[in-house]
């Protein structure tokens, strides 16, 4: 991430303190029909009415009644709305360019009686400026809180790889609060040539671009980043030995290989890795194995150890044995 924290660039911007909350102070949407619009009122329709031969009809009085229910008005609004959208659709075209400008008619009507998403509180980020969360979220100015779908809005937010958890809420009438919990540069992950960042449950966070994290905790491998935590379970029993470990290599899934900073390689066993982990910091401390000439050191049975030497050390060695024997016949 850069200077401007957004993801998918150099990640300088993630730390471990939380940011303080703030509020986004959302816009009307564009368009003359909304600068000076205000609240949506309806009124009855004045006309004349005709005198019923029977006096003792009330039928006018209970369509009064019912048309003056609380909702009922909000309802038949709704209606209008829906049938001019349906008339515009067939007839020209123009109604998903007029959703696209001023919103859906529902959300029109909701937000002219007081339920848009005036305002909206982040809360939690440290790695992702407001405007990534608000445009992963979905929220613009053209929707209303009534019938904003908040569960919709967290699985949104829940598919950025630096969120591990968020919370939408909705505050009637008008105030949306989004709370949110990345996650945080645990360790390495190499697969196909590609190095990673990654969470300490494994997840990806971004393409390493920053030495900054080039001493974290470094894996290779198919399924590598989901142990990670194994890894450095290994890495704190090999003690002053953890800095002479370049990368941890899981074979097949199953076992693990260190790969040093000498370029030996150290095969551990699939069973009681950390053992052979102690039987190395002790080959190490007494005999310096790691620094001599040799290409991997083979610890995967127990008790034993197996040597393959460079070329150069195997040359030599061969040498030695064929002088030795000739000197002595």
């Amino acid at each position: 991430m850069d200077g401007g924290r957004r993801l998918l660039r150099s990640v300088n911007g993630l730390g471990s303190a939380l940011a303080a909350p703030r509020a986004v102070f959302l816009g009307a949407p564009s368009g003359a029909m909304f600068e000076k619009a205000g609240p949506v009122r309806f009124s009855a329709a004045k006309g004349a009415s005709r005198q019923r031969k029977r006096q003792n009809d009330d039928t006018p009085h209970r369509l009064i009644r019912l048309l003056t229910l609380p909702g009922v008005g909000f309802g038949l609004a709704l209606c209008l709305f829906a049938a001019v959208g349906g008339i515009g659709v067939s007839a020209n075209g123009q109604y998903l360019q007029f959703i696209r400008e001023y919103g859906h008619p529902c959300d029109i009507v909701a937000r002219a009686l007081g339920f848009g998403v005036d305002t909206v509180t982040i809360s939690g980020q440290n790695g992702l400026a407001d405007q990534q969360i608000l445009a992963a979220a979905g929220v613009n100015p053209r929707q209303s809180l009534l019938l904003l779908d908040a569960a919709d809005m967290r699985g949104r937010l829940m598919s950025l790889p630096l969120v591990k958890n968020a919370s939408v809420r909705k505050f009637f009438p008008n105030r949306l609060v989004i709370e949110i919990t990345e996650r945080q540069p645990f360790g390495l992950w190499q697969k196909d040539g590609v190095v990673k960042i990654i969470a300490a449950d494994g997840a990806p966070i971004d393409e390493l671009r920053d030495a900054k994290f080039a001493n974290l905790p470094f894996v290779v491998g198919e399924g590598a980043n989901l142990r990670i935590d194994e890894f450095v379970d290994l890495l704190n029993e090999a003690g002053d030995l953890r800095e002479k470990i370049r990368a941890g290599m899981l074979v097949s899934q199953r076992r693990w290989t260190l790969k040093m900073t000498s370029g030996v390689e150290v095969m551990l066993p699939e069973v009681d890795a950390k053992g052979a982990i102690r039987q190395l910091v002790q080959l190490e401390r007494e005999g310096h194995v790691i620094e001599k000439d040799v290409v991997s050191l083979d610890l995967r049975v127990p008790g034993k150890l197996y040597v393959r030497l460079t070329e150069e050390a195997a040359a030599s060695r061969e040498a030695l044995r064929t002088h030795g024997r000739g000197g002595h016949t």
